[in-house]
């Protein structure tokens, strides 16, 4: 760990150990509390866990380590002797370490190693057990209406605060309403929970918040916080991903109060459960919503090694609360996880089939996800299809009693008008094979394949003038994966094709020459012409790159006709002397024409050749054929098909629009892991396979696959000491601004140790054993006295003691975060879409602000109408460059469980300036002058009401009407500056209301939406 960060901890700790060494006279020494801290920040760098970095193979973050240094007594320790000598030789911490212990912390040291040098396991290591609930004396102003309390108030007893008073019901309903929906309650919801005087109204305010689907896109945002969820890729390219469908379950699986071990199981695992559904499986596109980097000359391996880790570390944050990443290059310098442990965790990740190629932001493994009108557009379209196909079915039903008179009526209708004509073989012979002639006139091969062939096929015709021969390359389900040929890629190569009228199949005619050749593909320079130009080594060949799957012809035309008389034959020869083995031809036909110019076939001429077999006779592609042709001549089967056509192809384009979520799999051949020699991915020492790490509680061995599935279930385990209690502190911090561990992403040895230790141990027993139900936790949470306590500070010396409430004597305030802020404003002023889910949105943002990070290669394009409107939770997130108006949000380039709060001026730029605050402010203020308030001080108290949940005080409403005067008076000197703010913003303005009284009032609304208190939950 960088020691900059080390300095930063020891910082955190300072005001901390000011609550705690205070109270380790009174109390008797706590190991973890008092003791450990110390050992970790101060020791631990150089006698730790890292084997790199021990120094004197001392440990002294293990009982048996530090039990070398310790003697029967601190005089007699060799330990404490180093830490109180003058010799800086001998010093400890040395002088150079830029470390030193306070003289408090040696006595404290001191009188630990006196009292028998206890050696405690950390704290968050421990099993967790449900610690019995304190009993506290009785509080007038303070009950004890959950154990929360009991525990909160009791810790505050043994400091000497007392607990602060309820807040007035105006400001609890409004910090409930942001904490469990992120939105401010309206103003009726406000009228009627302060009529409401029956003691369950609290309560039921309460359920009706946990019950709104409001409630799912607030637990979302931290959660896509923590799981780096963005539309784009990041990096140079940064292309943008379809992963929205993802964060629409998150949402929805909050509202459904799905169980956090079945939330935790699905988006590790989801798609290892047996017979994984969709939502299973999508639930899984939690791990691939890492970054992608597709720059140019990236390595793929190492990109693929890089999403991994982060897979892994990203694990260990979320649900041990522990910081892995530390572990890439060497052991962890303060817990005890090994290098080696690291990657046996980066192995239950490491057997994606994701190669890390590329920059394609839908990369496979991927999910196809419509959205819920995408389904009802298939669903409908099927619909419309399976009625089509029903009345197909009952006209074909119909027409088949007509088809045997159709199919003699076409036979002579294209025989009269046909180019070309089938031979029929009268003998056919082969050098090394067996041949039959089918009743298609084909001829078809059998018998092990020859690594070259020639056949010779005779017959007679009666065309008296031929101008051309065709030959038909045909499929046949005895050739390799029913392709043309017995070769490998179902290929064949005709090295020579030969021409001659004969008496009979001994004679040695000359053979009638050809001029040109076209065929249906060609493959490179094997050309049709290659088949008669002389040389064995050149020929016609069809492969593609595949196996060959479609059929081919060729047309041959003669210089000069070839005559034929009745009393001869034609003798037609075939050669496969290429160099390619068993490239010969499977099954072909050949037919003849006397057109004046020759071309290949049509449609037509399969026909013909099907309807002159007989109907028994005939192949199921001829009868399929056949049947064709006699429904298509119909009109009304025509009109059928062609509409069916359309929709058919209506459904592949929504098909094709679908959403591909990028989701988990493993491959069916696991990928070998090995230890990384500084984390590079082309340093591999040691192999490793997946194991659980050593020193937390594992499950015995089991006859189950030991894969990510099997990891997922150890998580969310009884004897995990970690998951409960990391999530715990997270929803603690969504709710109080700081959690009972402050350090939320770090339970180790260098995070912080809980003041509310047994509180949190028995909120993390208890959510297990309430089967990990979040509604519940939180209802359990925001129903205590400790949430519902005023926030206001009465005693200037209470709160010296306390400044940042860790012991909770107060109610927590703090400045909202920025997305919340915009879905304040946008809710306060009635401007806020109601719209659920579907693909992001881009509202407003200044330009040129993509194309400057970009290069020019991203353009913004606004959105507009209602989507400008929606939550926050719905605007595109583009990683290089985050939305402009989330200045205190995590990038979502990684991990992030850590809440940042920030208040600078700065913001006010945004708050004051940004379009969307200004069009809110607009849209408010036009509310107010719309609404039945008949004076100023009416019109101030309706803005007050909707935005801080009360009514304005006497002063506050003097300060903003002399405000508002002010203000009309500058706009009435100054109307063309009155014009340009009520004309910001894409929302219709009312033209009726009067221009300067319009602007006086934006301001006024402006102001009040910047106000400290609307800005901050209380």
């Amino acid at each position: 760990m960088p020691t900059s960060i080390s300095h930063l901890l020891l910082f955190l700790w300072i005001p901390l150990l000011g609550l705690l060494t205070g109270h380790a006279h009174a109390e008797g020494i706590d190991f973890v509390r008092d003791i450990r801290p110390i050992l970790s920040e101060n020791c631990s760098f150089c006698h730790g866990p890292d084997e790199a970095t021990r120094e004197a193979d001392l440990r002294l973050d293990t009982a048996d380590g530090v039990a070398t240094v310790i003697d029967k007594t601190s005089a007699a320790s060799e330990l404490y002797r180093r830490l109180i000598t003058e010799d800086p030789d001998e010093r400890m911490p040395p002088p150079e370490s830029n470390r030193k212990l306070t003289p408090e912390q040696i006595e404290l040291l001191r009188r630990w190693m006196d009292d028998g040098a206890k050696w405690e396991q950390h704290w968050s290591f421990r099993p967790i057990t449900s610690p019995p609930i304190p009993r506290v004396d009785p509080n007038p102003v303070a009950p004890i209406r959950n154990p929360i309390d009991a525990f909160v108030q009791s810790k505050l007893a043994e400091h000497d605060l007392t607990p602060s008073p309820e807040a007035p019901r105006a400001t609890l309903i409004r910090r409930l309403s942001l904490d469990l929906t992120g939105l401010p309650p309206t103003p009726d919801q406000v009228d009627e929970f302060l009529a409401d005087n029956d003691p369950d109204a609290y309560a039921r305010l309460v359920d009706r918040l946990l019950d709104s689907p409001a409630y799912g896109q607030r637990m979302a945002w931290d959660w896509l916080d923590a799981a780096r969820y963005a539309d784009t890729n990041g990096y140079q390219g940064d292309n943008e991903r379809t992963m929205w469908p993802w964060r629409d379950w998150v949402v929805n699986a909050f509202n459904d109060n799905m169980p956090y071990d079945q939330f935790t199981i699905w988006q590790l695992a989801g798609d290892l459960l047996p017979d994984a559904t969709h939502e299973q499986r999508l639930a899984t596109g939690f791990c691939r919503n890492h970054m992608i980097n597709g720059e140019g000359g990236r390595i793929a391996e190492e990109n693929r090694v890089e999403y991994v880790m982060d897979m892994s570390e990203t694990m260990g944050t979320v649900w041990l609360g522990l910081t892995l990443n530390c572990c890439r290059c060497h052991d962890h310098k303060y817990d005890p996880v090994t290098n080696a442990e690291y990657y046996q965790l980066f192995a239950y990740f490491n057997q994606t089939p994701v190669n890390g190629g590329g920059g394609d932001a839908q990369m496979a493994p991927n999910l196809p996800t419509p959205s819920a009108e995408q389904r009802k557009q298939l669903a409908d379209v099927n619909e419309q299809i399976a009625a089509l196909d029903q009345s197909i079915q009952t006209l074909t039903k119909s027409l088949a009693a007509q088809q045997a008179k159709w199919e003699q009526g076409e036979l002579a209708r294209l025989t009269a008008t046909t180019q070309w004509h089938p031979l029929h073989p009268e003998k056919v012979f082969a050098n090394h094979t067996q041949t039959r002639t089918l009743p298609d006139d084909s001829v078809l091969t059998s018998g092990p394949a020859a690594d070259n062939d020639t056949y010779m096929v005779i017959a007679k015709t009666d065309l008296r003038r031929v101008t051309a021969v065709r030959l038909e390359a045909l499929r046949h389900p005895s050739m390799t994966e029913g392709s043309l040929s017995k070769a490998d890629s179902g290929n064949f190569v005709l090295t020579g094709i030969e021409v001659s009228v004969v008496e009979s199949e001994s004679d040695e005619a000359p053979v009638h020459p050809f001029a040109t050749a076209e065929a249906t593909f060609e493959q490179g320079d094997l050309k049709a012409t290659k088949a008669f130009d002389g040389n064995p080594k050149t020929g016609w060949a069809v492969y593609e790159g595949r196996i060959v799957d479609r059929e081919h012809e060729a047309v041959f035309r003669f210089k000069e006709p070839l005559i034929p008389t009745a009393d001869k034959q034609i003798k037609i020869v075939l050669r496969h002397d290429s160099v390619h083995q068993r490239h010969n031809l499977g099954r072909f036909r050949l037919s003849l024409t006397d057109h004046a110019e020759p071309r290949l076939g049509e449609v037509t001429d399969q026909l013909l050749t099907a309807l002159r077999v007989a109907p028994d006779d005939r192949s199921a592609e001829q009868r399929t054929l056949v049947s064709d042709a006699y429904r298509d001549s119909n009109p009304e089967f025509k009109s059928l098909q062609d509409e069916r056509a359309k929709l058919v192809e209506r459904r592949g384009k929504i098909e094709k629009s679908f959403p591909k979520v990028m989701v988990m799999a493993d491959m069916s051949k696991p990928r070998e892991t090995f230890i990384l020699e500084r984390g590079l991915y082309n340093k591999p020492k040691e192999p490793v396979t997946a194991e659980l790490p050593a020193f937390l509680p594992t499950p015995e061995q089991s006859t189950e696959v030991n894969d990510r599935l099997s990891l997922a279930r150890w998580l969310v385990d009884s004897q995990n000491p970690l998951t409960a209690r990391v999530t715990v502190n997270r929803f603690w911090q969504q709710v109080f601004g700081i959690g009972l561990v402050k350090t939320t992403e770090d339970f180790g040895a260098q995070g912080e140790i809980p003041v509310h230790m047994d509180l949190l141990n028995w909120l993390s027993d208890q959510f297990r054993q309430d089967g990990w139900n979040v509604k519940n936790l939180m209802r359990l949470i925001v129903t205590s006295h400790t949430y519902r306590q005023s926030s206001k500070i009465t005693d200037q010396d209470v709160y010296q003691r306390d400044p940042d409430n860790r012991l909770l004597a107060r109610g927590s305030r703090y400045r909202l975060p920025s997305w919340m802020i915009r879905d304040q404003a946008l809710a306060i002023s009635g401007l806020l879409s109601p719209q659920q889910g579907g693909p992001a949105v881009n509202t407003y943002q200044p330009a040129g602000i993509w194309e400057e990070a970009s290069f020019g290669k991203k353009v913004y394009r606004r959105d507009s109408g209602s989507q400008l409107y929606r939550r926050s939770l719905y605007t595109f997130w583009r990683r290089i460059i985050a939305p402009t108006m989330f200045f205190d949000n995590a990038t979502r380039q990684t991990c992030t469980v850590k809440v940042s709060r920030t208040n600078t001026p700065l913001h006010a730029l945004q708050t004051l300036n940004n379009e969307a605050y200004v069009e809110a402010a607009r849209v408010l203020a036009a509310g107010a002058l719309q609404s039945s308030a008949a004076t100023d001080a009416d019109r101030i108290d309706w803005i007050m009401k909707r935005s801080v949940a009360r009514t304005a005080q006497d002063a506050e409403r003097s300060i903003l009407l002399a405000g508002l005067q002010r203000t009309r008076q500058q706009f009435k000197d100054s109307p063309e500056a009155a014009a340009k703010l009520i004309a910001i913003g894409e929302s219709p303005r009312d033209e009726s209301l009067d221009t300067l009284d319009h602007a006086a009032w934006t301001s006024l609304c402006l102001a009040v939406l910047n106000l400290d208190e609307t800005l901050n939950r209380e």
